[in-house]
């Protein structure tokens, strides 16, 4: 019974880049280290065109379109050192946001912006103990900076408050197990990735002040399960869930928070799930199609105006090529955004409703 292995290509394009209001741009899969062959390199292309407006509570105008287009670039390289240990070395964008409500919209929050910038390294090394069971685990270096301005009559007194963190580079860990069952093409893979704490040199201005200082921001620990087993001959199912630990991650610079009695973003736990069903057509060519889900984290709609969203369904089709040593994935999905309120001091601004996300992406693997 032949069953097809392309699991692990298609989940990494099926997954991520809209979690918690679009923060999350990567899951940071490991399953480059279950590709097939000695050496194996990659290098993968994304691009999210995200359609987000909504209306003043106060004034009932548009916001116009407050989520800009972003990219994901990627590229990961394994090696076998032997038949037990392998490694993985991956680049990819961990987190990013990148909001800007137009000065020419809702007055609310006209002209409130974010930008978010990171970029991640990962290295690992996995160690198979048989045929069946084996570990992973490596260090993930992430470089992060961000801009936040605030701005329209939703702020108040903060309307006008801008903040720069400065670059700066952190540290964390992955680790993780995996079970294979190559003859039924079973593969069940349990990773955890830590929290990353930032500390960011900061430049506030606000309130009447310019103050500098040092503000310590967590980007969350993560729990992700990756499954694949094989139903039928040339018929593959696959899926993950993936747990966040968002509530870790606060930004709380130290003007702001002395004025206002708080901190600037404020986000939900989540977790995602994909599930597909994959199938190999002829020796060249497969193809899949898989459903994604987000909760929105409860009942209650009120969401930080730099995240004005809440959740997603998503459906995606991929297609793979092979050819000899050279495979050639591409997917594109259609999300549903989860409708929010927008709020500041716990009363909604603007009611974000109906909005849609459309994500492509293409990898390029060789084997050599």
């Amino acid at each position: 019974m032949k069953h097809i292995l392309m699991g692990a290509s298609l989940l990494a394009l099926s997954a991520g880049a809209v979690s918690a209001g679009g923060i999350e741009r990567s899951t940071q899969s490991v399953g480059v280290l279950f590709e097939k062959g000695k050496n194996y390199v990659e290098l993968s292309y994304g691009r999210i065109r995200p359609s987000v407006d909504g209306v003043g509570v106060i004034t009932g105008q548009d916001t116009g379109g407050v989520a800009r287009n972003h990219y994901l670039p990627g590229f990961a390289y394994k090696h076998e050192f032997n038949d037990k240990l392998s490694m993985a070395l991956m680049y990819d964008h961990f987190y990013g946001a990148n909001i800007e409500y137009p000065t020419s919209g809702a007055l609310e929050f006209a002209g409130t912006h974010v930008n978010v910038q990171s970029e991640g390294y990962t290295a690992l090394l996995r160690y198979k103990f048989d045929e069946n069971w084996s570990v992973h685990g490596g260090v993930r270096l992430s470089d992060a900076s961000a801009v936040i301005g605030l701005n329209g009559l939703a702020y108040g007194p903060a309307s006008g408050y801008l903040a720069h963190f400065a670059n700066d580079w952190a540290m964390g860990y992955s680790l993780g197990a995996a079970y294979e069952k190559p003859e039924i093409a079973l593969r069940v893979a349990l990773t955890y990735q830590s929290k990353v704490t930032h500390k960011f040199d900061t430049t506030e201005q606000g309130f009447g002040e310019t103050a500098t200082g040092t503000t310590e921001v967590d980007t969350p620990e993560a729990v992700t399960l990756d499954f694949q087993t094989g139903v039928a001959p040339d018929w593959l199912v696959f899926g993950s869930v993936r747990w966040v630990h968002w509530t870790q991650f606060q930004i709380d610079p130290a003007l702001f928070t002395a004025a206002t009695g708080g901190g600037l973003v404020n986000l939900n736990n989540s977790t995602s799930y994909t599930l597909g069903v994959g199938h190999k057509f002829t020796d060249a060519w497969s193809g899949s199609a898989f459903l994604m889900y987000e909760g929105g984290g409860g009942d209650d709609k009120l969401v930080s105006p730099l995240a004005p969203t809440r959740g997603y369904k998503g459906i995606g089709l991929a297609a793979v090529y092979t050819h000899e040593n050279v495979k050639v994935t591409g997917a594109v999905r259609y999300l549903w955004l989860g409708d929010a309120d927008a709020q500041t001091a716990g009363v909604a601004r603007a009611n974000f409703t109906d909005n849609h996300a459309v994500a492509a992406g293409v990898r390029v693997g060789i084997t050599f």
